[in-house]
């Protein structure tokens, strides 16, 4: 596979996107005011009981990597732990021996532990991986989380809009 992603500079484009609204009931963040969530709090610690150890390892090298790319957000939700920059750009549910990572990315793409790929456009791709240890982050799926990374920035809509 051997793909490679080079984030652009990401000055000009913070400079020309609206803040983020934050929900006064949970705190999260979302690109649109009263946007539709499920509203709660939880707990991270919770998705983590009676599973696997290294369903815990995996996840904290996932988060790693995501911290490398820049500020990211981690938010616990009541089935699933988000990863979000501006938007959602991927997020794991956890099983008792490993854990389904999920990718948004603008291009549909193959890997060997690849599950499934959900079509959501013309451009916009889900793509669920299954990982058991962090072993099995590979270069690949590194290149891929960072790429993700860049979709959850949406720099993939900087040429589309204008700024405010």
């Amino acid at each position: 596979m051997g793909c490679q992603v080079e984030l652009p500079d990401a000055g000009a484009f913070d400079q020309a996107v609206k803040p983020l609204w934050t929900c006064p009931k949970c705190g999260h963040q979302f690109v649109t005011a009263n946007l539709w969530h499920s509203c709660g709090r939880y707990e991270l610690e919770a998705h983590f009981i009676g599973r696997d150890p290294n369903v815990r390892h995996t996840f904290d090298r996932l988060v790693e990597l995501a911290q490398a790319c820049g500020p990211v957000t981690i938010y616990p939700q009541k089935t699933r732990i988000v990863f979000m920059v501006r938007v959602r750009f991927g997020g794991v549910t956890t099983a008792r021996r490993w854990l389904n990572l999920a990718l948004w990315l603008t291009r549909r793409v193959e890997h060997p532990r690849l599950r499934k790929v959900e079509v959501y456009g013309p451009t916009t791709y889900g793509h669920q991986f299954r990982l058991a240890n962090p072993e099995e982050i590979d270069g690949d799926l590194e290149a891929l989380l960072r790429e993700a990374y860049a979709v959850g920035r949406q720099e993939h809509l900087a040429g589309r809009r204008t700024p405010g």
